[in-house]
């Protein structure tokens, strides 16, 4: 389930695959750290897709709930994803059951860190971000 702002109803993605389809996910994750490593930002889906991973990861590592939630926020910044994925993202919340383990349910407040900021105009540049006080 992922939330974003308050005013666009929440949606639902689901991440389900057997044993065959694991190397199309493993591929699908693989294209997407290139896609980090040649500094090229991520959109929603991708961004998705790297919580994904990164809770299948720790879950196989039998990390508690509160460890991957407390390390969740150091997996993307801003500058990797496009203008909005944060606000798109501010929860998200995995209903998650990996190998033969105990369904866990796990959930992301604001996963991608930003900023507060404002928009405001300028006569001379445009739209500008300033840091809000």
């Amino acid at each position: 389930m992922v939330e974003g702002e308050p005013d666009i109803p929440p949606s639902t993605k689901l991440f389900e695959f057997k044993d065959e389809d694991e190397a199309i996910f493993l591929n699908v994750i693989e294209m997407v750290k290139d896609k980090l490593s040649r500094n090229l930002k991520l959109n929603t889906h991708e961004s998705l897709v790297v919580f994904c991973a990164y809770i299948v990861s720790e879950i196989r590592s039998r990390k508690s709930e509160s460890q991957i939630i407390n390390d969740s926020s150091k997996i993307l910044t801003s500058e990797n994803v496009l203008f909005g994925v944060p606000e798109t993202l501010r929860q998200i919340t995995f209903n998650t059951t990996v190998d033969n383990l105990p369904k866990k349910i796990i959930q992301f407040t604001k996963p991608i860190p930003i900023m507060n900021y404002i928009m405001t105009d300028s006569k001379t540049i445009g739209i500008t971000c300033e840091k809000q006080r």
